[in-house]
């Protein structure tokens, strides 16, 4: 469109955020509406009786692309945000009581590497060249290009093929280490972006050389520190920011939409709309166009990715032996994915993410108490249509049932709060469909043009933004998408 001045971003996860602050960079008055009492979407935060509860993501690389946001306006982002480093970037760990560090210090992975098998030292050492080869091609290359037409989807093909994009990352793995463990220690990264490792393309293998460059972060205070420095950020070069109000329509005329409307009434009018919301929630918001309702059902048709069952919990002491970011890994790692993308089975013995914030910023907890929370990936409720009412509870008590027997024998004891996030929560609180935590599942026939595309086919000024468009889930993912948005527009 021809010099833009006005522009509404709906919700104020990282995406939204990120291309906000890019529009009011570049001198376009930009709103964000938000529906919720605080900005972040999935990275939203409870604060209760002294502890710090992210909703998350947790895990922070690639602080390169967000130091890129505060530059465009001559700042720095640690005028707002203080990041701090974890080490290890995770801790490993199996039933049979074998654990690995897992991080970007060479000889440290190597020794690891080597506990488990020394022969695979030299194969992991291929497998790194081989991700440094997709990083390159797939994240710094394409991963904040626009995919609007097939053509552009051509043209990336030869790098595509290069890299056997087609292969699964654990297909690819396997290729060059031969330990089981190890293979799981090198491909469950696509499971942070709600990807199967069995299923996702190689080309998520560049997740390993992002974090080995860039290393992995916490922002001190919680990762909703750093959604406060990017609003502080936002709202310093002009921008506005509209909490609690619900969009109920994007308005509409011939080939343009005009605005939205909110629950409350309010009525917005801007040049450009862009919507940081789920992908089938915002096409419902656009009524009365027949292209929107086709929209919505071609979308219902694609394959999602899984959600998630979230534990935070509060213990009465401190755990200094418990990393940062611990992998409890069930023993059956390809059967589990199997119940999550396609039994849609709830298994009662989930793999676990346990995140323990306070290992690295003792602020997240109240002193001589120690914050956690336990993540299980679970079956979307298309796949299985769970009460979690009912079944919330008992899974509950399944989730720190194994972080009990793998690492603190007394947990039961130790509780001071605990709550718990379901599916239908993220449903209800996100417009999520189905309950998905990531949007779109990463396979590589929805990945790039396949995937939602940044601007609408139809109407001519409507964006999109976060998991959902290319190049998908993840801090890195999202802020990219929003750089992809940011070049159509500006």
């Amino acid at each position: 469109m021809t010099n833009p001045t006005t522009a509404i971003v709906i919700g104020s996860g990282f995406g939204g955020l990120a291309l906000a602050i890019r529009l009011q960079s570049a001198g376009i008055a930009t709103t964000i509406v938000e529906a919720r009492d605080r900005p972040g979407g999935r990275a939203y935060v409870w604060k209760k009786g002294g502890y710090i509860f992210d909703a998350g993501p947790t895990v922070i690389t690639d602080p390169a692309c967000l130091e890129e946001l505060w530059a465009l306006s001559g700042s720095r982002l640690a005028d707002d945000v203080t990041l701090l480093p974890v080490h290890p970037f995770y801790r490993l760990i199996w039933n049979d009581g074998t654990q690995f560090d897992y991080s970007n210090d060479e000889a440290q992975l190597n020794a690891e590497i080597a506990k488990l098998d020394p022969a695979d030292v030299a194969g992991y050492a291929r497998f790194l060249e081989y991700s440094k080869g997709v990083y390159e091609e797939g994240y710094l290359k394409l991963g904040a290009v626009p995919f609007l037409n097939f053509g552009a989807m051509l043209k990336a093909a030869p790098a595509l093929a290069k890299y056997q994009a087609w292969r699964s990352v654990y297909s690819v793995v396997s290729g060059y280490v031969g330990n089981d463990k190890l293979r799981q220690a090198l491909s469950f990264h696509s499971l942070l972006v709600g990807g199967s490792p069995m299923k996702t393309s190689s080309i998520y293998a560049l997740i390993h050389q992002l974090e080995k460059l860039g290393g992995v972060w916490f922002a001190k205070g919680g990762t909703h520190a750093l959604v406060s420095g990017m609003v502080a950020l936002f709202e310093r070069l002009g921008g506005k920011l509209l909490l609690g109000e619900k969009v109920s329509r994007i308005t509409h005329a011939g080939k343009r939409v005009s605005g939205v409307e909110t629950a409350n009434g309010k009525v917005l009018a801007a040049d450009l709309v862009a919507t940081n919301g789920d992908l089938v929630h915002s096409y419902g918001l656009i009524a009365g166009s027949d292209y929107a309702a086709r929209k919505v059902r071609s979308l219902t048709r694609k394959r999602f990715s899984p959600s998630l069952f979230v534990v935070h919990f509060g213990l009465n002491g401190s755990f200094p032996e418990i990393a940062h970011h611990s992998i409890l890994f069930s023993d059956r790692y390809g059967p589990l994915l199997d119940d999550i993308y396609k039994h849609g089975r709830l298994a009662d013995d989930p793999s676990i993410y346990l995140h323990h914030p306070s290992a690295t910023d003792p602020g997240m907890a109240p002193a001589g108490k120690a914050a956690f929370y336990a993540l299980a990936p679970v079956p979307h409720m298309g796949r299985a249509p769970v009460d979690w009412a009912i079944e919330g509870p008992r899974y509950r008590d399944v989730v720190l049932g194994r972080v009990r027997d793998l690492l603190i024998p007394d947990l039961d004891e130790r509780i001071d709060t605990c709550f718990h996030y379901t599916p239908q929560d993220f449903a209800d609180d996100l417009g999520a469909h189905l309950g998905s935590a990531f949007s779109l599942e990463p396979v590589l026939t929805q990945s790039a043009w396949f995937r939602g595309h940044n601007r609408d086919d139809h109407f001519a000024n409507l964006y999109f933004v976060g998991a959902g468009t290319h190049p998908g889930a993840g801090i890195p993912g999202v802020v990219g998408s929003a750089k992809a948005t940011a070049s159509l527009i500006v």
